[in-house]
C-alpha cells in the first residue's frame, strides 16, 4: 500500500511493471575491426575480378580509395 500511495494511488501497470526492452550495447571497436576486415575483402576481391575481366577484353570495376 506504501508503493501505492507513493505513486499519487495511481494503478497504472506501468508505473510498476516495465515493458521497455533493453538497448542492444555495440561495442565500436569490434565493428570498426569488422568493417576494416570486410573492406580489406572488398578490395581484393575487386582486384581479382578487375584481372579476370582485363583476360576477357572488359574494362575493369571501379576502385575506390
Amino acid at each position: 500500500m506504501s508503493e501505492i500511495k507513493a505513486k499519487d494511488h495511481n494503478l497504472n501497470i506501468s508505473r510498476y511493471v516495465s515493458n521497455a526492452k533493453p538497448e542492444v550495447q555495440i561495442d565500436l571497436s569490434v565493428t570498426h575491426k569488422e568493417m576494416v576486415k570486410i573492406e580489406k575483402q572488398i578490395r581484393e576481391s575487386t582486384a581479382k575480378h578487375n584481372l579476370f575481366l582485363k583476360e576477357l577484353g572488359l574494362p575493369p570495376l571501379p576502385v575506390t580509395d
